[in-house]
């Protein structure tokens, strides 16, 4: 298929890129850039980049994180730490609450509004009365009086359980992450490390006192007084860490943030942090090489879809039906990758958006559609200082529409490339073929129709639009067996479980009995090592069953 016509051009502004400029079926030209991502790609900058994004899904300002790895390094420095050790602080810090949204959908369940609830933790010491006691009054935040009282009561008897069981699956879902990214084995053992207290009264509080490594010991220390520090100056950062030695941090650190306060917190504002931590990562002659970069980039991209269980796997999927339509519209190499690229980023701006908003059944309210509209924003924000801010200014796009009716900005025809046209259509398609909170998911034909129809409409492409179903149609993976030993009906149930579904409604949807549904859940989680619904969504999307695209993968059933 010819989308258009299409020379090249090399300008006086854009020595060494080249500009096409694709005249489409109406005339319309558009540029697409050759050779956006020059620059090197270092794991630094795409951990950065994905810590703005957990900033803000914590309420708190961008860039908390990359302080706080700042000033544990400045803590590591101060204790005279190895290279290696220094390292794991370096990457710990960056992942320390990398997985805390895995839990959005749970949380808001039982508080309202995830985004609310996360901001909290800095205001009480963990496991504290006061931090009990706040919790309890944001239980059901919003909801009728009745349902408050009700959610009281089974949050006495398992909530709270719980709850402390989610909080011990970040560290364990963190390091898987960093275990993905092919980090050290010292970096998986302070992020798996990272909840724990010198008490031994962490999380999943298997370690205490020495026992917790250094690493996981600096970063908890600096991820709180980061927080002292920015609201109350440093006075408040070494109180507050005083106060709670020997209880939650180690007591021997704290003396040293004491005695070195000015060496810790001095000049922490004088120089950019993106700046200063990606400057400072460790071996930094060591670029990622673009299918590292890929790879890394479809890594994160999964995390960031653990924000709501609608959307596991959604930016690997659009990621690879997106790239494939781009080829088959004969886009370059270079805006292959970078569509591809972009697609998988398209996820980072949900962090900043509650799952009150992304799991919502009914009509989102004006107040809820100011808020999708900043998802879009807050991707390019957050890359838009690395090297793949191209990546972020395209990722940003894939919300627009040719007739000017999409967002954030409203841009249409010639102010769309087709890159972002086509992304668009990658994205919408895959996104009807998968439930969401308020509609069953479209079958690949209603799918297809319900694009066309909104092409005719003059909302998209219909040149993308025909490269996207295009690339659908012809996509077949097949898999003979289920990974880690799961039968046919286990990855049934897996799917249906990591997208939020109940035991009942699983029983109900397969037609088996709560009971039975009840003892395949335990034999799955066995089998995968999971302990619950997060933990077992990143196990399904990592190996390829999410989201559920029935027509493309084949099990073949090795068991009952």
């Amino acid at each position: 298929m010819c989308l258009g016509s299409r020379y090249e051009r090399e300008t006086p502004a854009n020595i060494g890129r080249t500009t096409h400029l694709w005249i489409g079926p109406r005339g319309n030209v558009t540029p697409v850039m050759d050779g956006v991502e020059d620059r090197p790609v270092r794991l630094a900058e795409l951990l950065a980049a994905l810590s703005l994004g957990i900033d803000v899904g914590f309420g708190q300002p961008m860039e908390h994180v990359l302080r706080l790895c700042r000033i544990a390094l400045r803590l590591a420095e101060q204790v005279d730490v190895d290279a290696e050790t220094r390292a794991a602080v370096y990457y710990a810090g960056l992942l320390v609450n990398v997985a805390c949204h895995g839990d959005g959908h749970e949380l808001t369940r039982w508080f309202g509004d995830d985004v609310a609830v996360l901001s909290t933790k800095y205001d009480h010491e963990p496991s504290s009365i006061r931090e009990v006691v706040s919790m309890l009054r944001m239980l059901g935040a919003g909801a009728p009086p009745a349902h408050r009282i009700r959610l009281a009561f089974e949050f006495a008897t398992s909530g709270r359980k719980e709850l402390d069981g989610m909080i011990a699956c970040h560290a364990q879902n963190a390091r898987t992450l960093a275990d993905w990214l092919g980090l050290s084995q010292l970096v998986l053992d302070a992020v798996g490390a990272s909840y724990e207290r010198w008490d031994g009264k962490g999380w999943p509080g298997k370690l205490a006192a020495e026992q917790i490594p250094i690493a996981g010991r600096l970063v908890l220390l600096a991820e709180y007084v980061e927080v002292a520090h920015r609201t109350g100056g440093v006075d408040a950062a070494v109180g507050l860490a005083e106060r709670r030695a020997g209880s939650q941090f180690d007591p021997r650190l704290v003396s040293v943030l004491g005695a070195n306060r000015e060496k810790v917190f001095n000049g922490l504002d004088d120089l950019s942090s993106w700046d200063a931590v990606v400057d400072g990562e460790p071996a930094l002659d060591v670029a990622l090489t673009p299918e590292q970069c890929d790879a890394a980039l479809a890594a994160i991209g999964a995390f960031a879809d653990l924000k709501s269980p609608y959307r596991l796997g959604h930016s690997a999927a659009v990621a690879d039906l997106a790239a494939t339509a781009a080829e088959r519209s004969g886009l370059s190499p270079a805006d292959v990758r970078l569509i591809r690229r972009a697609a998988l980023v398209t996820g980072f701006g949900r962090l900043g958006v509650s799952n009150a908003v992304w799991s919502k059944a009914g009509s989102l309210t004006p107040g809820d559609w100011e808020r999708v509209r900043l998802h879009p924003h807050l991707t390019e924000r957050m890359l838009q200082s690395s090297s793949l801010a191209a990546a972020g200014k395209l990722a940003a796009m894939h919300t627009e529409r040719v007739d000017g009716s999409g967002y954030p900005r409203g841009l249409e025809g010639a102010g769309l490339p087709m890159t972002a046209r086509v992304l668009a259509a990658a994205d919408t398609y895959q996104a009807m073929r998968e439930p969401r909170s308020h509609r069953a998911a479209f079958d690949d034909g209603a799918a297809a129709a319900e694009l066309r129809r909104e092409a005719k409409a003059g909302r998209y492409d219909l040149s993308a639009v025909e490269s996207v179903l295009g690339a659908a149609g012809h996509r077949v993976r097949r898999r003979r067996e289920g990974p880690g030993g799961l039968t046919v009906r286990e990855v049934e149930i897996l799917r249906l479980i990591a997208r939020g579904a109940t035991t009942r409604q699983v029983a109900d949807d397969l037609f088996i009995s709560p009971k039975t549904v009840a003892r395949h859940i335990e034999h799955i989680y066995a089998k995968i090592g999971a302990t619950n619904r997060a933990t077992a969504g990143l196990f399904a999307m990592r190996h390829g069953l999410l989201p559920d695209e029935t027509a493309d993968v084949e099990l073949v059933d090795g068991g009952s």
